[in-house]
C-alpha cells in the first residue's frame, strides 16, 4: 500500500495551501494531464520493471518549478507499489545526514527516495550517494582517531528520484548515474484549461469555460500558477460577482492581480524594464541584474527567467542577458540601430 513518508523537511507552505495542493494532486498516471512524452516513457519503464520484479532505474526529473516533478515522483511510487520518502537537497548538509536517511527511514525494496532540489547537495554528500545508487550500500564511519573504521551497510533496492530546476548544476558523475532522465516543459493553454476545469470540480468552484480559458492563457504554462490563480479569482468572484468565474470576472481579477495578457507579473515587468531602461538592453550579468531588481540571482534564474526565455523576451549570451526584438515590441519601444539593422538583414 502506497503512503508518503516525511523526512527532514516538508514543503514550506501554510497548512491550508499545502492541503489544497495535495487535494489537487493527481494520484495516477492516467489522471496526470500534459507531459505526454514523459508519461509514455515512464509508463513503459514502470511496467517493464514490475514485470521483472525489479526496482525502477534511478530517475531524474528536471524543468522549471510548478510543472509536476513532485507529483510525478508520488505517482511513480504509487505505480511501483512502494512508499515514497521525501527530502530536499538543501536540507542535507553532511554525509551522515544522508546515511541516516538511507538507513533509518524504513526504506524497502521498490520504495522511492525523492530528493527535491537535488542540485543543492554538497559534493561530500554526493560521494555517499554514488555507492548507494550503484551498489546499494552506504559507508558508515565508526569510532574516532586510531580506532576509526568504515562499515558498509547494505541497502534495499530502492529508486532515487531527483528533481531539479537547474540540471546544468548537477555534476557529471551524479547525472550519469540516473538511468531515466526526463525534461518537463511548459504546458499549452489547452492543457492548462483542462487542469483548471478539473481543479474547479474538485474545489467545487463554479466556472465558465471562457473564464477558465482566460486563466489558462495567463498562467505562464504552469499548473501550479494556474491553480493558484483559480483560487484567488474564486475569492474575487465571491465578493465582486455572483460566485461564478465568468470571462469578465476572470479579466477583472487578473487585472487586479497585475497579471497581463502574456502572464507576466510585476516582477517579470520589473526585470524586463530594468534590463531595457537601466542597462540599455544589455548585456548584463545575472548578479548585477538581480541586485538592480532587489531579488536573489537563483530566484531569477529558476523562477522568472525560464518563461521569459521561452517567450523570447530575453536571450542569454556569454556576456550576459540581452533584450530581444520581442521585448522592445512588448514595451512599445524602438530597437537601437544595431539591432534593427540585424533584423532588416535577416
Amino acid at each position: 500500500m502506497y503512503r508518503e513518508k516525511e523526512s527532514l523537511t516538508t514543503p514550506r507552505l501554510q497548512q491550508e495551501e499545502r492541503g489544497i495542493e495535495l487535494t489537487l494532486r493527481p494520484l495516477k498516471m492516467e489522471d496526470f494531464i500534459g507531459q505526454e512524452k514523459v508519461k509514455q516513457k515512464l509508463e513503459i519503464f514502470i511496467r517493464a520493471a514490475l514485470k521483472r520484479k525489479e526496482a525502477l532505474d534511478h530517475t531524474l526529473l528536471y524543468g522549471p518549478p510548478g510543472l509536476g516533478k513532485t507529483t510525478l515522483a508520488h505517482i511513480i511510487a504509487r505505480e511501483m507499489k512502494g512508499n515514497i520518502h521525501a527530502t530536499s537537497g538543501s536540507a542535507i548538509d553532511r554525509p551522515g545526514e544522508l546515511a541516516k536517511i538511507l538507513t533509518n527511514t524504513q526504506l524497502k525494496d521498490g520504495d522511492v527516495l525523492f530528493i527535491d532540489e537535488i542540485h543543492r547537495l554538497p559534493p561530500q554528500v554526493e560521494e555517499v550517494l554514488y555507492s548507494a545508487m550503484e551498489d546499494f550500500k552506504v559507508d558508515i564511519i565508526l569510532g574516532k582517531g586510531a580506532s576509526t573504521r568504515s562499515v558498509k551497510i547494505p541497502l534495499p533496492r530502492f529508486t532515487l528520484i531527483g528533481a531539479t530546476t537547474r540540471a546544468g548544476l548537477l555534476t557529471s558523475p551524479l547525472r550519469n548515474r540516473f538511468g531515466v532522465t526526463s525534461h518537463l516543459d511548459f504546458y499549452t493553454p489547452d492543457e492548462l484549461f483542462i487542469i483548471i476545469l478539473r481543479s474547479a470540480r474538485i474545489l467545487r468552484i463554479k466556472i465558465e469555460e471562457e473564464g477558465a480559458r482566460e486563466i489558462a492563457k495567463r498562467s505562464r504554462g504552469t499548473p501550479r500558477i494556474a491553480n493558484r490563480l483559480l483560487r484567488r479569482i474564486r475569492d474575487f468572484a465571491q465578493i465582486k460577482g455572483k460566485g461564478v468565474i465568468t470571462l469578465d470576472i476572470a479579466k477583472k481579477a487578473l487585472d487586479m492581480l497585475e497579471i497581463d495578457s502574456k502572464g507576466l507579473d510585476p516582477m517579470d515587468r520589473k526585470i524586463l524594464k530594468t534590463l531595457l531602461y537601466k542597462f540599455g538592453g544589455g548585456p548584463v550579468g545575472i548578479k548585477t541584474l538581480a541586485m538592480a531588481v532587489n531579488e536573489e540571482p537563483d530566484t531569477i534564474e529558476e523562477v522568472y527567467e525560464p518563461y521569459l526565455l521561452r517567450e523570447g523576451l530575453i536571450n542569454r549570451t556569454p556576456k550576459g542577458r540581452v533584450a530581444t526584438k520581442l521585448l522592445y515590441d512588448y514595451l512599445k519601444e524602438t530597437p537601437p540601430g544595431s539591432l534593427q539593422q540585424q533584423l532588416n538583414f535577416l
